[in-house]
């Protein structure tokens, strides 16, 4: 099941499945931990009274969560990443870098893309990676 998380303008957080016919759930907090743990327990809670009804499960509930993050919630949850740096490792100006961790202006597409594809590429370094 694939669940979107979003900072709301309130400044909250809020998480919600994105696929499924069947069932709607959402989580909120004022993390996106929080949220998290409030969408699993909606989906738990659910899936409980599907089975203690011995009802048709739907395909939703069977399904592993995948949580995809818009940045403002990325870089709240990871927040080990230092956005300047990494804005730079991007090649993006880091002020920019910022403006979009704090969900103030808008993010083309393909700019999405870029930053996707290079915390990707960070990953597989890391990975890579031996200490001596």
């Amino acid at each position: 099941m694939e669940v979107k998380i979003e900072k709301q303008s309130d400044g909250s957080y809020i998480a919600y499945n994105t696929t499924g016919d069947y069932v709607t759930l959402i989580g909120t907090g004022d993390t996106v931990s929080e949220a998290k743990e409030d969408f699993k327990a909606s989906y738990n809670g659910v899936k409980e009274s599907y089975e203690s009804r011995g009802s048709f499960m739907p395909t939703e509930l069977t399904e592993d969560i995948d949580f995809h993050f818009d940045l403002s919630s990325l870089f709240e949850y990871y927040n080990m990443f230092n956005v300047s740096a990494l804005g730079r490792y991007l090649g993006i100006n880091p002020g920019l870098m910022r403006q979009y961790k704090k969900g103030d202006t808008y993010i083309s597409d393909a700019q999405l893309e870029k930053i996707e594809a290079g915390i990707h590429r960070l990953g597989m370094e890391l990975a890579a990676l031996s200490i001596v």
